[in-house]
């Protein structure tokens, strides 16, 4: 693992690595923030899994994430949203390929040799940052925006035992019936939509739901409304009877500017769940 940058940060550090991944076959970067405590002691972990076109860089600069982490004693990790590198498979469109990993492992044609992000987040990267920095694996939440809440709420609702607390920002909630899921689903897994089911999280929610309460933000003022499709995954939790919260927040919209202003909320809703 190579250190391509710290920086002392709100009392922490916030870092940014790069390592060779076997299981996307290509150089992986990541950014991990460590609070203070993290000097005396192992610390709960927030994994954030951005949104299509992003990279490890922007929740690190754009969510002010930092300070609230910081208060609350957890630590947080910004893996990046697919492989990348001039040997990696790419699409003209933004919404395929690079930058658009959809946290699924591909297993179709020239995506499948890279393109493997189930396993990057959920095993790989995992077992890298807990042997190298002070972490808690017994203690570890999971959140994200658009693409990124989709990835969590699936992985979070496929692996409970692994992740004690789930959240979301505008999530990609029914994939399977939007053009941001279809279209990447059958790039990535092919035609047979059994097979696209457990990477749906309104599916997921009507089936399995979550252990403990969930938080999930949604602007109203947001431009996607159609391609995310929220009512679909409210109305699986209406009748999976799942504790927490779902928001509609009036005026906002897509954007960084929407994520920080209730990052606070979201970073307290894991720090209760995972300190218990």
């Amino acid at each position: 693992m190579e250190t391509l940058s710290e920086n002392a940060c709100f009392g922490g550090i916030q870092g940014v690595y790069k390592h060779t991944s076997d299981c996307c076959n290509c150089d992986m970067t990541f950014a991990l923030y460590l609070p203070p405590q993290a000097k005396e002691k192992q610390v709960p972990i927030l994994w954030y899994l951005s949104g299509l076109t992003c990279n490890h860089e922007n929740a690190m600069t754009k969510s002010a994430a930092q300070g609230w982490a910081a208060a609350n004693g957890i630590a947080l990790i910004f893996p990046d949203t697919s492989p990348r590198g001039d040997n990696v498979p790419n699409d003209n469109a933004f919404d395929l390929g690079q930058g658009a990993g959809f946290y699924v492992n591909a297993t179709q044609g020239l995506w499948k040799t890279h393109f493997q992000m189930w396993d990057y987040i959920t095993l790989e990267l995992p077992k890298l940052v807990l042997k190298h920095f002070p972490l808690l694996k017994s203690a570890q939440g999971i959140t994200g925006h658009s693409m990124g809440g989709h990835g969590a709420l699936t992985i979070a609702m496929t692996l409970p035992n692994q992740y004690k607390s789930v959240s979301a920002f505008a999530p990609i909630a029914n994939p399977t019936n939007s053009e941001w899921g279809r279209k990447q689903f059958t790039a990535y897994l092919g035609s047979d939509e059994t097979l696209w089911a457990p990477h749906d999280a309104s599916i997921l929610m009507q089936k399995n739901g979550f252990p403990t309460p969930v938080l999930i933000d949604q602007g109203i003022a947001d431009n996607f409304l159609n391609l995310l499709q929220p009512e679909a995954l409210q109305s699986a939790m209406v009748s999976q009877k799942q504790k927490g919260e779902y928001r509609m927040l009036d005026g906002y919209d897509h954007s960084y500017f929407f994520i920080m202003s209730f990052m606070k909320d979201h970073i307290e809703h894991h720090a209760n769940l995972l300190k218990t």
